[in-house]
């Protein structure tokens, strides 16, 4: 799985584009991704994502990096050891490109604010 590109609002993925937040696998994505809280990252907004038991989890916090990450979501992925990197989504995107022939990596994205 390669994504392609990303800017506000819209982010390419294998050439398929996507206008709503999404979550990335290896070999799958999980298209109009939603949350609780629409800024907030909570730990139930990530079910699908930590059930693929993840090495690397990426979060794309948005273009202006207005997604916050709940305390919940960081302590539950420091006790499973799951890594944990959050960047506004264009670095994000880029990070997941580099790692996801290397390590079991997913990554949730935020395509907007």
């Amino acid at each position: 799985m390669v994504i392609d590109g990303h800017r506000f609002g819209v982010i390419v993925i294998e050439g398929e584009s996507y206008t709503e937040d999404v979550i990335v696998f290896p070999d799958r994505v999980v298209p109009d991704w939603r949350r609780k809280e629409e800024h907030v990252l909570a730990l139930g907004d990530l079910e699908a994502a930590l059930e693929a038991k993840p090495e690397v989890l990426i979060v794309g916090t948005g273009t202006q990096e207005l997604l916050a990450i709940s305390r919940a979501v960081v302590a539950h992925t420091q006790k499973e050891g799951i890594e944990l990197l959050a960047f506004d989504t264009r670095t994000a995107c880029r990070t997941f490109n580099e790692l996801v022939d290397s390590r079991r990596v997913v990554a949730a994205l935020h395509v907007t604010c």
